[in-house]
């Protein structure tokens, strides 16, 4: 369901910004105000520590990482 959202006390040189960033994507500003919202909201969920550790690859054995060699 969409919903209207109304940003009220916008700075004047945001709003000239948010223009002209509409107007060379070819949009209206309330198109690319929806674009920049749904950019910065709807990223990819980061990945957590054990994610990344469980991604990476499985190479040499323990003793290759020993320092201490007797």
């Amino acid at each position: 369901m969409a919903t209207n959202l109304i940003v009220r006390n916008v700075e004047e040189d945001i709003t000239l910004a948010l223009k002209q960033l509409a107007a060379s994507h070819g949009r209206s500003a309330e198109a690319e105000h929806r674009e920049i919202l749904k950019a910065a909201l709807q990223r990819p969920k980061r990945r957590t520590v054990i994610d990344v550790l469980m991604s990476m690859p499985n190479v040499g054995n323990d003793d290759d990482f020993n320092c201490r060699h007797a």
